[in-house]
């Protein structure tokens, strides 16, 4: 797999979300601007949606309004009112959620939620919904729905790096690799049977040691690069990261 993936770099000087706001303020590139951010919603609908299920609506009620959601924000100028100081996305994603669904109650009567609009395909999403990840029913039942948000965000931001890496490891003709390995990317390393994955791939140990340390380090950068994309200082970066694993060590708990 080599020691640095193709495009590894170790700066992350400019981000989509970074880029989108460069562009919004300065007017140029709607389009592609706007394909961006519509990018960055569909890849995080999944905690708007669980938000919005634990504000007490029906299935039917939430997906509606995620699709409004969506809508009001791709379609009404949602980047001209964004604060700069508040550079990252999912602290506004979330911000302009709670004031969304404050407007949404109070216009309840006035206006069918909803209005046609088919950002997501529920039929191919809804299996998507709960998790991969190991999540505890603890978790998904008692969170609030600020917390179930960072929860379900940040098992986002994991499965799209984990994603991406089966992903490259295809590419390459891996594939038989990554599933053998990538169960033990987060595993303690003495809780790593070494002996058993060498036998399973017939490989010796070392090469197996070797190959799961490169598979580490290269998901690791994927998960930086995911959450790269969602900041707009790559200062944050880290930050964000810290967040993202207290959010996930809460949901296993």
């Amino acid at each position: 797999m080599g020691e640095q993936g193709a495009g590894e770099s170790r700066e992350f000087v400019t981000t989509r979300w970074s880029l989108i706001l460069s562009a919004s303020k300065s007017g140029s590139g709607e389009q592609t601007t706007r394909d961006a951010l519509a990018e960055l919603c569909r890849t995080y609908w999944r905690p708007i949606f669980s938000f919005i299920c634990r504000r007490d609506y029906s299935m039917q009620d939430a997906q509606d309004l995620t699709q409004d959601f969506f809508a009001k924000i791709l379609e009404h100028n949602w980047l001209e009112h964004v604060d700069p100081d508040r550079g990252r996305f999912r602290s506004l994603l979330l911000k302009s959620l709670q004031n969304f669904l404050i407007d949404a109650a109070e216009k309840a009567h006035a206006r069918k939620r909803g209005g046609g609009v088919k950002f997501i395909s529920w039929d191919d999403r809804m299996a998507e919904t709960l998790s991969q990840l190991s999540t505890s029913a603890h978790a998904l039942e008692s969170f609030p729905p600020e917390r179930l948000f960072d929860l379900h965000w940040a098992t986002t931001v994991v499965e799209h790096g984990l994603r991406r890496l089966r992903e490259e490891c295809e590419k390459k003709g891996r594939l038989r690799l990554f599933n053998a390995l990538s169960p033990q990317l987060t595993a303690e390393r003495d809780k790593v049977s070494y002996s058993n994955l060498s036998a399973d791939l017939g490989l010796a140990e070392t090469a197996v040691k070797r190959q799961l340390h490169y598979m580490r380090r290269r998901y690791r950068w994927l998960l930086r690069d995911e959450v790269a994309h969602t900041v707009e200082n790559p200062a944050d970066v880290e930050d964000e990261i810290r967040h993202m694993c207290a959010a996930l060590a809460a949901g296993t708990e």
